[in-house]
């Protein structure tokens, strides 16, 4: 399975991943990767950045998270998103100035 991942403007270590969209030649642009998510989480994934393109295999190591949970979710509902590890989130921390109201 080949996705690509984008990371969220609005909170770090927060990544999409999305089975990779196949672009057509005649195509102009690719789809929004967003496109599979609700509108809940839209908001609370903000704006996607594209990190890199990536195949999936049973055999495949991913750093935080299991590659068969990742392939499933894919699978059965178009996306995984890997949140901050606990710990790493500081609740009273100030957003960067250009996020405010994002």
């Amino acid at each position: 399975m080949f996705c690509s991942i984008y990371k969220s403007s609005k909170k770090d270590e927060m990544y999409l991943y999305v089975a990779r969209p196949e672009v057509k030649e005649n195509e102009a642009e690719a789809a929004d990767p967003l496109d599979v998510l609700s509108e809940a989480l839209r908001k609370a994934f903000g704006r996607a950045t594209f990190v890199m393109d990536l195949e999936l295999t049973e055999s495949r190591k991913l750093a935080r998270v299991n590659v068969l949970h990742v392939m499933d979710s894919i699978e059965t509902k178009g996306f995984f998103i890997q949140v901050p590890p606990e710990g790493l989130i500081d609740p009273n921390a100030v957003a960067p100035e250009g996020l405010r109201g994002a």
